[in-house]
């Protein structure tokens, strides 16, 4: 028990950082507020409490120093631009398709014939160069923020999809693809990933603490989709307006709901980029002594190794020409991947699909088919090794950056969408389709089941792919939730129910 005037024992307790490693925090107790004075404590004492926010900012001083020591190759020889660009050039065999991209573009403006085929040739070199370009970046960045630039580039082309839908004011299709999007990337690729990986070998690892953070990311993003579709379910009475014969829609599809749903979505979207804007701080810059920008003591020995040939091998290109040619890359693709939505756009016009099929599984597989075309060349190249030459090693690191990319997708690119609209005073909200949010939900939870122990197997991501397949079955027979396209309409809604009445109207006599 502590007297006034005087200082009970020091109690010394075991902390632990970020990456582990045990830290002695010496805390004073039995100091009564009274003596927390000059007199009664000590000038060591006194620096301890007031330069722990100056320690703190210190070593993230030095870990953005060395962050830039690195990527400036600070002491090393920098890499002649014309090498870069030959080392790009000359970067795989994919780049002869290259060619594809004047055709595309002169196909496209000719307007004699339908470019999807030109246009989705078009796009392979360039999912090629974003993939090998993300790497060559991981030199100047580091595993982790290398990660974060391939997985942003490979979001680039469902990214410009999703604004071009926007700006076009297709927003329940916008939706769909959304949805969709974020299935491929959570179910199909990282499934056939884990299949492909895990044939060999009994499980294969995932980085504990992004696991864990994953986990919480994903559902975060999903629940915030579940609140908006519950709202809407608990003002809805029941009471429905017939609108045609063959639809009726709740009395609450008015102006005014409306109105309430986009500024409860905005308001979550930019919640939900502070979270994804604090998980990447977190993750960068983790708590603990000389933690940012470096990778933590937990991460698994395959991704320590795979650190350390980053920081052994050189580079094949300039870090500045690299991004030079990654940003002009970008816009080719934005207007090429415009180009080939346009093409298949008969599809759905002819209604040969539903739209909500088009939306959640022909757009995003369309979207990825230049990144799944090099996937599946590298996969028949793994496979000539493996049985003509000597087998590789099986890999002990799961490929899981797809899991990653929904995350971005759902707690970036989505919220994003969502202020754009805002900025460009189109009615994009986050009350999607319950149908939509059940699909989500369900691969959710799959997937945060299969990685909980932070180890996959070929016979999980199997179970993967299986769902997603059980996705689009049943999704084939689905024809949406009118009540929903009618609060997405760029008009007003009053005016889309009239619209549609009449339509019904005509249709009925008609017939």
């Amino acid at each position: 028990m502590s007297i006034l005037g005087t200082e009970s024992p020091t109690t010394v307790v075991r902390q632990r950082t970020f990456n582990g490693n045990p830290v002695d925090v010496e805390k004073a107790t039995g100091i009564i507020g009274s003596n927390l004075s000059s007199e009664s404590v000590s000038p060591g004492d006194r620096s301890q409490l007031t330069t722990g926010p100056l320690r703190q900012l210190e070593e993230l001083e030095a870990g953005l120093t060395r962050f830039w020591n690195r990527f400036t190759r600070k002491g090393k020889k920098n890499i002649p631009v014309v090498a870069s660009l030959r080392a790009i050039a000359f970067s795989s065999w994919l780049n002869l398709f290259f060619v594809f991209i004047p055709l595309a573009w002169a196909a496209h403006f000719a307007k004699k014939t339908d470019p999807e085929t030109v246009c989705f040739l078009a796009l392979v070199p360039l999912e090629w160069l974003f993939d090998w370009g993300g790497e060559q970046m991981a030199h100047y960045l580091g595993t982790q923020l290398g990660d974060l630039v391939i997985i942003t580039l490979n979001n680039v082309v469902e990214a410009t999809l999703g604004i071009l839908l926007l700006t076009r004011c297709e927003l329940k299709l916008l939706q769909s693809t959304i949805v969709g999007v974020v299935i491929l990337h959570l179910l199909l690729i990282p499934g056939a990933a884990f299949i492909t990986g895990g044939a060999r070998i009994m499980h294969q690892d995932l980085h504990p603490h992004m696991t864990q953070l994953n986990h919480t990311l994903l559902t975060l993003g999903v629940l915030s989709l579940l609140l908006p579709a519950a709202f809407f379910s608990a003002i809805d009475g029941g009471v429905q307006r017939l609108v045609t014969p063959q639809v009726a829609v709740s009395i609450v599809v008015t102006d005014e709901t409306r109105h309430t749903f986009l500024v409860m979505s905005r308001g979550l979207a930019i919640i939900l980029l502070a979270v994804y804007l604090s998980s990447r701080i977190f993750l960068h810059n983790p708590p603990g002594k000389n933690n940012a920008f470096v990778l933590d003591s937990a991460a698994p020995a395959a991704m320590k190794e795979e650190e350390r040939e980053l920081l052994e091998k050189e580079p094949k290109t300039n870090q500045y020409v690299l991004i030079v040619v990654l940003v002009i890359s970008i816009g080719i693709m934005a207007a090429t991947t415009e180009w080939l939505v346009h093409s298949i756009e008969f599809i759905r016009e002819e209604k040969r699909i539903q739209e909500e099929w088009f939306g959640m599984f022909l757009l995003p597989i369309v979207s990825f088919a230049a990144n799944g075309f090099v996937a599946i060349v590298y996969f028949i190249r793994y496979l000539f090794k493996q049985f003509f030459k000597e087998p590789e090693p099986p890999a002990e690191l799961a490929k899981a950056r797809a899991i990653d990319l929904s995350i971005q997708f759902t707690l970036f690119w989505m919220p994003f969408l969502v202020l754009l609209g805002w900025w460009t005073s189109k009615p994009m909200t986050l009350l999607f389709d319950f149908f939509e949010i059940a699909v989500l939900l369900g691969s959710c939870f799959i997937v945060n089941y299969v990685t909980a122990d932070a180890k996959t197997n070929w016979a999980e991501g199997f179970a993967m792919v299986a769902f997603y397949c059980m996705i689009a079955v049943v999704a084939w027979f689905y024809t949406g939730q009118p009540d929903i396209g009618f609060l997405l309409d760029c008009g007003t809604v009053e005016n889309a129910l009239i619209t549609a009445a009449g339509a019904g109207t005509g249709n009925s006599a008609h017939e």
